[in-house]
């Protein structure tokens, strides 16, 4: 009988991480007579004056300056969207090339995005078959596939609670009993020592933190070329917020494809000696 494969869990924050920028910003907030300054600037005075969440805050504006502006936000609208998002150089043939390179050291990868931009958006990129999950932002619906409100907003801590949910597998985010449930860590699904978090910035500081505690890994990506953001992602590692920094390069033989594989060597051997002592 063939061996079980180890499962191994790589988790990604989707804008500056996979894609440069924010995904908002390329073709969504021009149509609604905006540029990307104005709007943020907006976003944080809202948030100032209400005591606000700023996720919650940035998706209301989005919808109120498209109806002030007779622009229509329908689901598959969002999608179209996402169909014209860039991503960073690599980010397609990558999940091909780790899935395969982790059956061969005896690993099953699975890969989850955890994210505070807009769900629909990351539904028309390309790469969205390659994930089990997609958790981030997402709008509530009337029967014309019109945009009403926010349905799920996640902001830098709330992040946090897909991470459980991966590492528990209890994959619904309306399965809240469930994932509050105390299960011992050796019945968990996928233990933190067999995941890796990536993100690139401040707002993944929790999922960074809570993934090295414990025992996993944690990547901080950063904008090829780019002092100022290299310099903020030197500053987590020398922090101890992550084990390693990268230029977001997901190609072949560049440092965050050596560093991934290189600790899905360890997983593997790790299990390897464990079972060996029986």
């Amino acid at each position: 009988m063939p061996k079980a494969l180890i499962p191994f869990a790589i988790c990604y924050d989707f804008d500056g991480t996979l894609a440069p920028g924010n995904m908002q910003e390329r073709d969504f907030i021009p149509t609604i007579g905006m540029n990307k300054k104005s709007f943020w600037k907006e976003v944080a005075a809202l948030s100032k004056e209400h005591e606000a969440d700023n996720i919650l805050m940035y998706m209301g504006l989005m919808l109120d300056r498209a109806r002030a502006h007779k622009v229509r936000v329908t689901k598959k609208d969002f999608v179209d969207y996402g169909k014209k998002l860039k991503l960073f150089k690599g980010v397609v043939g990558w999940f091909t090339r780790i899935n395969y390179y982790g059956k061969l050291s005896g690993l099953r990868v699975s890969h989850h995005i955890i994210s505070s931009g807009i769900r629909e958006m990351i539904l028309g990129t390309p790469i969205k078959k390659h994930f089990k999950d997609i958790y981030a932002s997402s709008f509530q619906y009337d029967h014309h596939g019109v945009a009403q409100w926010p349905a799920l907003a996640l902001n830098y801590t709330t992040k946090t609670q897909y991470l459980f949910r991966i590492n528990k597998g209890v994959h619904n985010v309306y399965e809240h009993a469930k994932v509050n449930e105390y299960v011992l860590p050796e019945n968990r699904p996928v233990p933190f020592t067999n995941m890796i978090f990536i993100g690139d910035g401040e707002t993944d500081i929790p999922c960074f933190r809570l993934v090295k505690d414990q025992g996993g890994h944690s990547i901080a990506v950063f904008k090829p070329h780019s002092s100022g953001a290299k310099s903020r992602s030197r500053k987590l590692q020398e922090d101890g917020r992550v084990n390693f920094i990268a230029p977001a390069d997901y190609s072949e033989r560049k440092p965050i494809d050596a560093f991934v594989k290189a600790v899905m060597e360890k997983v593997a051997a790790d299990q390897y000696l464990k079972n060996m002592k029986g």
